[in-house]
Order: C-alpha cells, then sequence, then structure tokens
C-alpha cells in the first residue's frame, strides 16, 4: 500500500537495502484542533472508548487497576497511577488522520444536501429520506465540495476519486549510522515538483548509478527492456508452449494449435497426426470379427441360393431373406470404411453406411414381424386373405422403410456436410477424425434404426404366443432382446471414450459387427442346421404347424357323454399331412387353415391340389375337420393352381356324403336330436364358406 513507505516496519533493520529508496506517499495535513483534544483525553474522561485502556496500558506499559487481564499487559509489572498524560513529546500522530476526517465530512455534506432538497430544510428525517436508498445517497456524494478540517480543499473527480496529491519522498542516511525518510518533492493534480538536490542514492556515491548493458538472452528467452532505457533489459524464459517472437525478441508467442516448441523454444514443430490405422490393434481386431462375418455371410447366401425351391428358404421369405443378408453383408464391410484415413469422401461414407447398414436389417425384420402379426390378428377375426402379404408388398414395404434412411441421411449431408478435421484434446496431441465423432451427431444415424429396433422389438413380443412351426417370430423375439442389450451397452461405451478417438472408433465398429452376427446367429442357425445336417426336414410337413393352439371360430356339436364334454375344454388344432402318409386330422377351424398357409410364405402358394378329409366323432358328439394334403409329386408344379377350383366341388361332395352317413349313424345308434343334426349341416356350410375364401385368395 502507498501508505505503508514511511513505516518504520518497512526500513527498521534493513536500512542499508533501502537506502536510496524514492517512495510516494498520499499528503496529507494535520487536522487543525485533533492533537489538543487528544492530548487532553484520559481513562477518566473517554469511557466510551473500550479500547482506550488497552491504548494507555500499551502507551505507559503499565496494567491499569481492575483491569482485565490482556496478552498485552500480561508482562507489564508496574500499576498505572491514573496520573499518567498525553503530551507532545511522548505521543506521535499519523498524517493520514486527514483522509479520515474528510471521509466523515464527505458523507457529512452529502447528506446535508440531500435533507436539503428533500425536505426542504425541515428537522428531522422526512418520509423522502426514510429509508435512505444508497444509489440516491451517491449521487450527492459525487457532488460535495468542502474544505475539510486540515484546510485543503476536497472534491471527488469525474472517476470517483479524491484529490491526487503525493509526497515524494526518500530514504537516505543522514549521518554515520542514521536514516530517515525526507520529503523532496510533490505530485499535486498532475504536476510533479521534485528537488533532485537532496536526492542521494549512497552516502559516498550520492550520484545515481550508472547503466550497464545486460547480457545477450539465451536461446528461447525473451528480452524485458527497462523503462526509459534502450541498452538494458532483463531476460525471462518463455513458457511451456511458447517461443521467442521470430520479429519481436521482447515478446514470447503461443505455438498454433497442432503444434509445439522444440527444446530451445526457438520454433514449433508440428504434432504427429495421429488417426486409426490398418496396422493397430484396435483395427486388427474389429476387421478379424468383419472378416469372419462377411466370410460367414457369404456361405449362407450361397446355401440359400443353392436351396433356394426348399421348404425352408420359402418359408422363411426368400425376398426378404436375401434383403436381410444384404444389409448383414453391409454392416461387416462398414467396419473397413470406419478404420480407413479420414477424408471428407470417407467420412461421407462412414456417415451414410453405419445409419444404412442397420436400416437395411431392421427395416427387412420389421416387415417380417409385421407380417406375421396382422395374418395372426387377422386370421382370429376373418378368413379374409390379410392385404400387403405377398413377397413384392413386403418388398415394397421394406424398401419404403429404407428410404426413410435415406432421406434423413440426404438432408443430413446437405445441412451438415461431413469432413474429415484435425482435434485437438490436449497441446501433445492431434487427432485426425472426421467430424461427426467430435460432435457425436453420428446418433443422428442411429436414431431411425433405434425406432425400427424398438417397433420391431414390440412386434416380436407380440407374436411370441404363436405355433410352434412358425417359430421365426421368436427367433427375431431372441435377436431383437440380445440387440437391445448390446446397444444400451454400446451408449454409454460410445459417450466415454470421447478423449480416446481409437477406441470409440472400434467400439462403434464392433458393436455393429455384433449386431449383425446375433442376426446371423438367432435367425439363420436354425435353417443351417436343418438345411445342411437335418435335410430330412426340409419337407413341407416340418415347415406347417403340428402344435395345438387357441381356436376362433368354427361350430362344435355336443354329445352327452363326459368323454366329449371333456374334450369340448381343449383348443382346438390344425395338421397339414402328406396324402402318401395320411395322419387322423385334428379339431380345426377354417381360420386357422387359411393363417397356416399364410405364415408360411409362398409353401403354400404353390400347392396345386388341395383335399379334405372328414371323420365323424363317435359318442354323441359331431365336430366339422378339414384337412389339406398335398402329393410329393405336386410340390414342383406351380402351373396346376386353377385345378384347385376343380377339385373343391368333389372335395365337399365327399365330404357332405360322408357326414351324412356319420349323422345317420349317430341318430340310429345314439339317438341324436334333429338339431344336432342341424348344426352339424351349419358346419359343413362354414367349411365350404372357408374352403371357397381360400381359392379365391390362392
Amino acid at each position: 500500500s502507498d501508505g505503508w513507505s514511511a513505516r518504520g516496519l518497512v526500513s527498521d533493520g534493513s536500512e542499508a537495502e533501502v537506502e536510496g529508496t524514492l517512495s510516494l506517499q498520499p499528503q496529507a495535513n494535520p487536522v487543525r484542533g485533533f492533537d489538543e483534544y487528544f492530548l487532553n483525553l484520559t481513562v477518566e474522561n473517554n469511557r466510551r472508548n473500550p479500547w482506550f485502556i488497552e491504548f494507555w496500558e500499551d502507551h505507559f506499559k503499565c496494567k491499569y487497576p481492575n483491569g482485565s487481564r490482556t496478552p498485552y499487559n500480561s508482562d507489564y509489572n508496574r500499576t498505572c497511577t491514573g496520573k499518567e498524560r498525553l503530551t507532545q513529546n511522548n505521543t506521535a500522530f499519523e498524517n493520514q488522520l486527514q483522509f479520515v476526517s474528510d471521509a466523515v465530512m464527505a458523507f457529512a455534506h452529502a447528506l446535508n444536501d440531500m435533507h436539503q432538497e428533500l425536505c426542504g430544510g425541515n428537522k428531522g428525517l422526512c418520509e423522502a429520506m426514510k429509508p435512505t436508498k444508497g444509489s440516491d445517497l451517491l449521487k450527492y456524494l459525487r457532488k460535495v465540495d468542502f474544505r475539510g478540517l486540515s484546510g485543503d480543499s476536497f472534491k471527488f473527480d469525474q472517476n470517483g476519486d479524491g484529490p491526487a496529491r503525493y509526497n515524494i519522498i526518500h530514504f537516505k542516511e543522514m549521518t554515520p549510522g542514521s536514516y530517515e525518510w525526507v520529503r523532496v518533492g510533490e505530485y499535486m493534480e498532475g504536476e510533479l515538483r521534485l528537488n533532485l538536490s537532496e536526492i542521494q542514492f549512497k552516502r559516498d556515491h550520492p550520484r545515481p548509478p550508472e547503466s550497464v548493458c545486460s547480457l545477450p538472452c539465451d536461446r528461447g528467452q525473451a528480452k524485458q527492456y527497462l523503462e526509459g532505457e534502450s541498452c538494458c533489459w532483463h531476460c525471462f524464459n518463455c513458457t511451456q508452449y511458447h517461443i521467442r517472437s521470430p520479429t519481436d525478441e521482447t515478446k514470447c508467442v503461443i505455438c498454433p494449435e497442432g503444434t509445439k516448441p522444440n527444446i530451445e523454444h526457438t520454433e514449433c514443430l508440428d504434432v504427429p497426426e495421429v488417426y486409426l490405422k490398418y496396422e493397430s490393434q484396435w483395427a486388427i481386431g474389429a476387421m478379424a470379427l468383419s472378416t469372419i462375418g462377411i466370410i460367414t455371410t457369404a456361405f449362407i447366401g450361397l446355401v440359400f441360393i443353392r436351396h433356394n425351391d426348399t421348404p425352408v428358404v420359402k418359408a422363411a421369405g426368400r425376398e426378404l431373406s436375401y434383403v436381410l443378408l444384404t444389409g448383414i453383408l453391409l454392416c461387416y464391410l462398414v467396419t473397413f470404411v470406419l478404420v480407413m484415413k479420414p477424408s471428407d469422401i470417407v467420412c461421407g461414407i462412414q456417415r451414410f453406411g453405419t445409419g444404412f447398414c442397420f436400416t437395411v436389417v431392421y427395416a427387412a425384420l420389421l416387415t417380417k414381424t409385421n407380417r406375421i402379426s396382422r395374418i395372426f390378428n387377422a386370421g382370429k377375426r376373418t378368413v379374409k386373405r390379410p392385404s400387403l402379404i405377398s413377397p413384392k408388398s413386403q418388398l415394397i414395404i421394406c424398401t419404403g422403410l429404407i428410404s426413410v434412411q435415406v432421406l434423413i441421411n440426404g438432408i443430413w449431408m446437405v445441412l451438415s456436410p461431413p469432413r474429415a478435421i484435425h482435434h485437438y484434446p490436449t497441446r501433445e496431441d492431434n487427432l485426425l477424425v472426421c467430424a461427426s465423432f467430435i460432435s457425436a451427431s453420428y446418433m443422428i444415424a442411429f436414431g431411425y434404426p433405434i425406432v425400427l429396433i424398438v417397433v420391431c422389438t414390440v412386434y416380436a413380443v407380440l407374436t411370441r404366443n404363436i405355433p410352434e412351426a412358425f417359430n421365426e417370430s421368436k427367433h427375431i423375439g431372441f435377436t431383437m432382446y440380445t440387440t437391445c442389450v448390446i446397444w444400451l451397452a454400446f451408449v454409454p461405451l460410445y459417450f466415454g471414450t470421447g478423449n480416446h478417438m481409437p477406441l470409440r472408433i472400434t467400439t462403434m465398429s464392433v458393436t455393429i459387427s455384433l449386431s449383425a452376427s446375433v442376426t446371423v446367429a438367432c435367425l439363420f442357425s436354425p435353417k443351417l442346421y436343418i438345411i445342411l445336417i437335418r435335410p430330412d426336414r426340409n419337407v413341407r410337413q416340418s415347415m406347417m404347424p403340428t402344435s395345438r393352439y387357441k381356436s376362433t371360430s368354427g361350430p362344435t356339436t355336443m354329445g352327452n357323454n363326459n368323454t366329449h364334454a371333456n374334450d369340448m375344454k381343449k383348443p382346438d388344432s390344425i395338421k397339414l399331412t402328406s396324402l402318401d402318409k395320411p395322419k387322423p386330422p385334428l379339431k380345426s377351424t377354417s381360420t386357422q387353415t387359411t393363417t397356416a398357409g399364410l405364415v408360411n410364405g409362398d409353401a403354400l402358394h404353390e400347392d396345386p391340389n388341395l383335399t379334405t378329409k372328414n371323420k365323424s366323432p363317435s359318442e354323441d358328439k359331431s365336430r366339422a375337420k378339414v384337412t389339406l394334403t398335398t402329393s410329393r409329386e405336386e410340390k414342383q408344379n406351380c402351373k396346376n393352381l386353377p385345378l384347385i377350383a376343380d377339385e373343391i366341388p368333389k372335395i365337399l361332395s365327399s365330404t357332405s356324403e360322408k357326414k351324412h352317413q356319420a349323422n345317420a349313424e349317430d341318430l340310429k345308434n345314439h339317438k341324436v336330436n334333429q338339431d344336432s343334426v342341424n348344426n352339424n349341416v351349419n358346419t359343413l356350410e362354414s367349411v365350404q364358406n372357408t374352403t371357397t375364401s381360400m381359392t379365391n385368395s390362392l
């Protein structure tokens, strides 16, 4: 602080070092009347000041009677008599007392001016000054102009500062061993007055010390010239990541991003460029996994093409299966794009490919699950064939879903073109990456596929209870559940590796490959097992449902037998058999028969002949049953589909004749009433209507 310069604590004990010092001290004059007032104070007449006794004890080095013990008077053995007096000889006053009085006077004048204006000079505070706001008082405080108790005028300048008045003092040796602070000049309101004859830097060398040129600075150091000197300077080291300016030897400049200083801090060197390379361990691991996936996918594709006309491939939906394999292959290929050296083109391919490959996969899966769900939901309500379930319709739906992702990617690339940039997480790192990896905007590419995953998972849950033979929906469900787990693990890993770009890229590529591998394992492994290891199961009978599930329609006639009553509590079922090896038909409805054929895709579409069998149950119970059969010789004949219409009348005639015989036998043996016969006739009419609907659908 500027008020410390003349204090003894600065110079006492360090006179030789402080000698010759020039210092500034705020100029202050004595406050008139204060010395006389203070010298007349005693402990008896100054009770209002609780610290005056401590001052008295310290000043006279005694302990006041009945006074409290303090750390300051504990060393005093003498008791104060009360007759001690303050005098000019034993008391020294601070010159800065003027600043205290000026501050008090400034507030007094400001309050007085405010009172005169707001209260009209009336005594006491008026309502306008209750309470007084500090901002209002400040306006009056800035305008005060008065002469203080020291006799000096006082007012604030435009910056709100008091008058700039300083004494220039000099610490010098007056006589050998005797030092004093001497006033050698003053600074008053912008004007400097200095008595140079009074200044001496050393007693034996009164003249100012001679200037000496500084030594040259070392490499990596800059010069700091002394003020007013052109030949003398101080040298300072350039700090980390700074070098001495090549054009100005007095400055240190920071190296640009992507560079760092050499050892001598004389020039900036480029930080080596870092990006994920093919030979890195991260890339090798990701590419190895993708290579295995590509080989596996290619093998599956060849097997499917080789067995394109077998029931397993047909039941899986050949068109969507090939679309699904294409998407899986793209998922594996994306890894090789992700590990390429970033460029604007590569970044564009990465941005488009990461979301597109997923969209192809999950659009195909969503189309499959949606088709199965619609068929079985429609089968509960009507025998009418649902719309948009043909292979061509499925491809159109799948293409439409994929087109949404293409549109999103196109808009994204127009609004934010892909760029390869240099990223500097620290001054020591220079990463060449695609800009989308830094901003995590790659999640835009995954937004739509995530929606497809969620919807597909919902469909997988809704179709989880369909008949066992149509267990592809269960496989799709396993695929989606596992995929959701993988992606839930991917999100925190992706955002938690922001400063480790190779790991972030590898995490994305491995996640994509794992998602594709899950699809291969859950959907195509069971089919390969049947095609390659169990070809005996690659027949139509294995592709049709054999388990029971709940019936939705079909009339039933009950007898009085308890066995038949128990049978009525069981769900109806359906079974499709071959003419070569007839099997006893199970209880069924027309809706279930149609649903079975629709879910199995084009496998049923190519059956040239449909026949029905009817068998009358015994013990007072009649129930209509339908068995759809096909012969092995006609499996490859797709051109004879119109013959179904010619065969249906024969089927109905045979069924009707056998049914009437059964009814007559029941009437003869068990005396069934006419109502039971009527119910059986109604059942036959329902079967006829169902068969007609199937003919129209096929």
